[in-house]
């Protein structure tokens, strides 16, 4: 397997699948980089050379905010968030959806399993 910024990509796939293994890049950026370098979409990842590998890596490593780096400043802008106490930071705080999904009878993912009522009984007709 071929390492770029610490991450394993696999060897047996195309480059613009492979990149996107790293946190940060998706497709789309994948196939502006291979682009930038001149890097073939549909060659392997096995078939890249050690200068192709290093050119890859130096062009993210620059140009990139990818997986550590990219997680503490998205940590960091939800912290920000709840620190100035907007509705979006209240939403956080309170682990339920935060762009306008409803929750009444959805959002299970983020409100997590229900928590039965005990004693809580139907109103009869």
């Amino acid at each position: 397997m071929a390492r770029i910024l610490g991450v394993d990509i696999p060897n047996n796939k195309h480059v613009v699948i492979s990149l996107t293994y790293i946190y940060g890049i998706g497709n789309d950026s994948a196939q502006k980089i291979l682009d930038k370098l001149g890097i073939d979409h549909r060659k392997k990842t096995k078939d890249l050379t050690e200068e192709q590998l290093s050119t890859l890596a130096t062009e993210i490593e620059n140009n990139y905010v990818v997986e550590g780096q990219l997680s503490r400043q998205i940590r960091g802008n939800i912290q920000r968030l709840k620190e100035i106490a907007c509705y979006r930071g209240f939403r956080h705080r309170r682990g339920l959806p935060v762009r306008g999904q409803q929750t009444q009878s959805n959002a299970r993912t983020r409100k997590g399993p229900r928590k039965t009522i005990a004693g809580k009984k139907r109103v009869g007709k």
